[in-house]
């Protein structure tokens, strides 16, 4: 019987962080890079799509308080994020960690969870910036053929020059007398999707890069919708006394305003914070680990929730909270402004945004697929390394050609919601993993520590905890259906190849220090 929770030896991770005989992953990241590699994740989504979606469904102005809380559990998370990327500079993320504390197969279990995460978000980012392209080029009069812009069976109606889903047009108008065709394939987003990938083939220096400077770009477009929304605000400050009240609309259900919706808010936001989950799945290609990594974790965290909160007050300020659970809930914000070009203005910071986060959620699944593999848990061919570009070049290609195509041909209007329990699973893990080694390592030289053990870490459990139990049902049983197959293949082929069962059985049992 194998077994299941032998935990991987510290030694064993640190000696694999070593970068020997140039063979493997490209140590090329500095703080700037980590900074904005997280940034680019959590700026992208959840400002230009979740936001408005949180707000209609959920919260109501209160979205605000969504994303408080929604901070304060990633604060908790982040803290123990930060302590275990500086102390095992291995890519793989919260998989690795749990390795290190809990054993095999919680590590497993969080992987192959991890894998579901970034398929799935990078799939659901396509969906929508395909969308936000499309109508770019719409208002410039550029129309790609519409059945290659939408999943098979969705139909699309021409209105005053657009091709729009049905929910699009004004109220009361006769669908059926307007030109109308079923989508086929959408192969905007399939070619998004291959391009992330050919980039991420290429080298994770100039991925990296491509990314810092889309999201200097991404940056200056959300500050000029913040400069513009505050301007109008404060001049029409009848307009957000209006729009902003009830602050906290009265509870129509479970998870439908009230109190209870603004946890639920947070719930269904949680999928725009996975960003700094990937800046730790780039450790092993930091320069300076030890203390990059706290810094690119910490610091994307602060920025990107602050922005998140004035955005979010902004929006429901300009715009009644009702009508904003559409695709491009920022731009319908900027035209409640009334500056017209304002919202080509957030459609081209869409594209941009959207895209870094589609890269940086490929980069992170590639990422898990190699640490898994290297441990033997996963098919060898997922490690290989290009001999040129130093990049794990078949496990990049093989995702990137299953994830193009579920963008394409898949409705995926609640697969934000399948992204979130993964990342709260995740983070829980984490939070747990920070706990456990301080109890059987207690004098391990750590370069950042996590503050107040074991409160933050036992806050941080807490709150995942709550917020998964607030997610939809079907969230739950799609999760537990890929877990069901991923403890197949665990069992009929990680279990015979894992590195860490071959080793003596001595060195698979968790060793406390004493004074522990």
């Amino acid at each position: 019987m194998a077994n299941l929770l032998a935990v991987k030896p510290l030694s064993m991770l640190l000696k694999e962080a070593e970068n020997e005989g140039g063979v493997g992953l490209k140590r090329v990241l500095g703080p700037l890079n980590l900074i904005t590699l997280g940034i680019g994740a959590i700026i992208g989504a959840g400002i230009f799509v979740l936001t408005g979606q949180a707000a209609a469904k959920h919260a109501g102005p209160a979205v605000v308080l969504s994303f408080v809380v929604a901070g304060i559990t990633c604060a908790f998370a982040g803290l123990c994020y930060a302590e275990f990327a500086s102390l095992i500079p291995i890519a793989g993320s919260a998989y690795t960690y749990g390795y290190a504390t809990l054993g095999e197969f919680v590590a497993w279990i969080i992987g192959w969870d991890l894998v579901l995460e970034y398929a799935f978000g990078a799939a659901t980012v396509a969906s929508g910036w395909s969308g936000y392209l499309v109508g770019l080029l719409q208002d410039f009069h550029i129309h790609i053929p519409p059945q290659l812009t939408t999943t098979p069976g969705n139909v699309l109606y021409f209105y005053h020059d657009r091709w729009q889903p049905l929910a699009a047009l004004p109220a009361g108008l006769s669908a059926s007398s307007l030109p109308h065709v079923a989508g086929i394939f959408n192969l905007v987003a399939f070619l998004a999707i291959l391009a992330i990938t050919a980039v991420l083939v290429i080298g994770i220096e100039e991925s990296a890069n491509l990314n810092s400077a889309i999201v200097i770009v991404k940056l200056l477009v959300v500050g000029i919708f913040l400069f513009l929304g505050i301007n109008f605000l404060l001049h029409h400050p009848e307009v957000a006394k209006a729009n902003w009240h009830p602050f906290i609309p009265k509870s129509e259900g479970p998870g439908a305003f009230g109190i209870g919706g603004i946890t639920a808010g947070a719930a269904s936001i949680f999928f725009a914070y996975i960003g700094f989950d990937a800046v730790s799945t780039a450790a092993q290609e930091a320069k300076n680990p030890q203390r990059d990594m706290p810094i690119g974790i910490l610091g994307s965290l602060v920025i990107c929730t602050i922005l998140y909160i004035l955005v979010s007050g902004v929006l429901t300020g300009l715009v009644n909270y009702h009508a904003l659970n559409v695709a491009d809930p920022v731009a319908v914000g900027i035209d409640a402004t009334g500056v017209r070009w304002g919202s080509i203005l957030v459609k081209i910071g869409a594209v941009f945004g959207l895209g870094t986060v589609m890269l940086v959620m490929l980069l992170g699944q590639s990422r898990v697929f190699f640490s898994m593999s290297k441990d033997g848990l996963l098919w060898k061919w997922a490690s290989v390394i290009h001999p040129k570009f130093r990049t794990p070049w078949i496990s990049n290609i093989v995702v990137g050609a299953i994830v193009a195509f579920m963008p394409a041909v898949l409705p995926i209007d609640k697969l934000s919601e399948l992204v979130n329990m993964g990342t709260l699973l995740a983070f829980g893990i984490v939070c747990a993993g920070v706990w456990i080694l301080r109890r059987r390592n207690p004098h391990l030289h750590r370069p950042f520590k996590t503050p107040l053990v074991p409160l933050v870490p036992i806050l941080g459990i807490l709150s995942a905890l709550y917020l998964i139990w607030t997610l939809p049902a079907l969230t739950k049983i799609v999760v537990t259906g890929w877990l069901l197959v991923g403890l197949v293949i665990y069992f009929t082929y990680s279990v015979k190849h894992s590195k860490v069962q071959q080793l003596p059985a001595a060195a698979q049992e968790p060793q406390i220090e004493p004074g522990a």
